[in-house]
C-alpha cells in the first residue's frame, strides 16, 4: 500500500506547489484532501505522472478551505465522481458538491470504501469555538493499520482511540498527516508521544498544522522511525 504526498507546505523539488493544505493519494486511486487550490492540486498532479482518471474517490476531512480548495477543480473535471465527507458538513459545502455533480457520500461511522480502506466517519470536533466534525482515512497493511488526519480537529488521540477499538486485535503501524498541535506547549505534546509509543504506535509523521515543535519533538523521539512528508514522496506500508 503506498501512499503519495500531493500538497503540503514543503516539496522535494522546486517544480512542486506548496502552500497550506494537504493532500495525498493512497493506492493511486483515493485522494485524501485536495490542499488550498485547484491550480496547485493539478499541477503536482501532472508533475508526479498522476493520471486523475485513475483517481475514483476524493475523501474529505473536514470543511476547511485548505483541504477543500482542490475539490472544486477536481469535480469540475471528474464529474460524478463519489465525495466521502462527514453528516455535520455545512449544507453549503454539501451544496456545492451537488451542484458540480459530485456523488455525496456521508458516513456517521467507520466504514470500508475499498479494499483495505476505511473512513473513521465522523468524529465531533472544535475549532474556534465552533464545531469542526472530522473524518480520518484507516489502511490495513501488512504492518497493522495506519492512520492519516487532515488536521485532527477532534483530537489525535481521540482518532487514535477510535480506530484501536474498532480494530483490537490490529496494532496501529503509523500515524501521519495534520495533529493540530501547533499553539501546544512541548509538555502537551510530549505526553502525547508518550501515549503514541505506549499504544505501540511504530511510525509517526506530523505535518501541516501540527507545527515545527511538534514535530521536531516527534523526529527526537520516534528517530528512524519518524516519517517526512514533502510533496512528491512516497509513503510504502
Amino acid at each position: 500500500m503506498k501512499v503519495r504526498i500531493i500538497f503540503n507546505s514543503e516539496a522535494v523539488c522546486e517544480h512542486l506547489s506548496t502552500g497550506w493544505g494537504f493532500s495525498c493519494l493512497v493506492n493511486n486511486e483515493i485522494l485524501f484532501d485536495t490542499g488550498e487550490k485547484g491550480s496547485y492540486l493539478f499541477n503536482n498532479l501532472a508533475k508526479m505522472d498522476i493520471d486523475i482518471a485513475k483517481i475514483k474517490k476524493v475523501v474529505i476531512s473536514h470543511d476547511h478551505w485548505d483541504h477543500t480548495g482542490g475539490l472544486w477543480k477536481l469535480l469540475e473535471k471528474r464529474k460524478g465522481m463519489e465525495v466521502y465527507a462527514c453528516p455535520n458538513f455545512s449544507e453549503q459545502f454539501k451544496q456545492k458538491v451537488k451542484k458540480a455533480q459530485g456523488v455525496l457520500i456521508e458516513l456517521k461511522e467507520i466504514s470500508a470504501i475499498a479494499q483495505d480502506i476505511f473512513v473513521t466517519g465522523e468524529i465531533p470536533g472544535t475549532y474556534n469555538n465552533k464545531d469542526m466534525p472530522e473524518q480520518a482515512l484507516i489502511i490495513n497493511t501488512k504492518n497493522g493499520m495506519s492512520i492519516i488526519t487532515g488536521c485532527a480537529h477532534p483530537g489525535i488521540l481521540k482518532i487514535l482511540r477510535k480506530v484501536k477499538a474498532a480494530f483490537p486485535p490490529q496494532e496501529v503501524y503509523a500515524i501521519l498527516g495534520g495533529f493540530h498541535l501547533k499553539n501546544e506547549d512541548e509538555i502537551m505534546i510530549e505526553g502525547i508521544v508518550d501515549v503514541f509509543q505506549s499504544m505501540k504506535v511504530k511510525k509517526a509523521g506530523p505535518t501541516h498544522c501540527s507545527g515545527k515543535k511538534a514535530e521536531m519533538i516527534f523526529r527526537k523521539e520516534y528517530g528512524d522511525n519518524f516519517i517526512t512528508l514533502k510533496a512528491g514522496e512516497t509513503v510504502d506500508f
